[in-house]
């Protein structure tokens, strides 16, 4: 049987066999520790994998980009579509205006064709006619025909004997004493003046009084 000596040093042997168990259990920790250093370590690889990558794509989306001399082609090119469509509107618009000065003087002209087909039947009935009422009448008729047909046109007459001297319309070719109530004012006209709508056609030839 063992003596209470003999106990008391197993009991310190067994005590400090369990602390350097302790111990070594303890050391387990610094294992997993460096587990997770390692892992750590590989996220920071592939994060930096990662970004690696994203920098070369935009390297190469940099890369695609149009050099300044590719977008000074692009834009000279499209100037001179510009321009090459530019200038075939500005010829398309000026045939179209020629032919509307055409079309227009044309149906003045077609108009003025049943005046004059009323002056030669007047002219022929003069001929065979002594009736000078008759004729007269003929003459006023054609010439009424002719005046609304200038009407139809937006041609009027510019209005000047007993008015006021206007230079915007009228013409003086002649001067004469008229007395002191026609001082400035048209007496006669020589030719009569007409008007394009707001536009002078044609200046009234007028004598003024002084």
């Amino acid at each position: 049987m063992k003596n209470n000596k003999d106990m008391t040093q197993e009991k310190v042997v067994n005590q400090e066999i369990g602390e350097q168990d302790g111990i070594n259990g303890g050391e387990a920790n610094p294992s997993n520790e460096g587990q997770s250093c390692d892992n750590m370590a590989d996220e920071q690889t592939s994060n930096s994998d990662t970004m690696a990558e994203e920098g070369g794509a935009d390297e190469q989306s940099g890369a695609a980009e149009p050099t300044p001399e590719e977008v000074i082609a692009i834009w000279r090119d499209k100037y001179m579509r510009l321009q090459a469509e530019f200038d075939n509107y500005r010829k398309r618009t000026l045939r179209e205006k020629m032919d509307l000065v055409a079309s227009g003087g044309a149906d003045v002209l077609k108009s003025m064709l049943s005046v004059l087909d009323d002056v030669h039947r007047a002219v022929a009935a003069s001929e065979k006619s002594d009736d000078i009422a008759a004729l007269r009448e003929g003459e006023r008729l054609v010439m009424q025909k002719f005046e609304e047909a200038l009407k139809q046109k937006n041609v009027t007459e510019i209005e000047a004997v007993g008015l006021e001297f206007n230079a915007d319309f009228h013409e003086a070719v002649a001067r004469f004493a008229a007395g002191e109530d026609n001082k400035g004012k048209v007496i006669d006209v020589v030719q009569r003046g007409y008007m394009l709508g707001d536009k002078v056609l044609r200046y009234a030839k007028v004598v003024v009084g002084e």
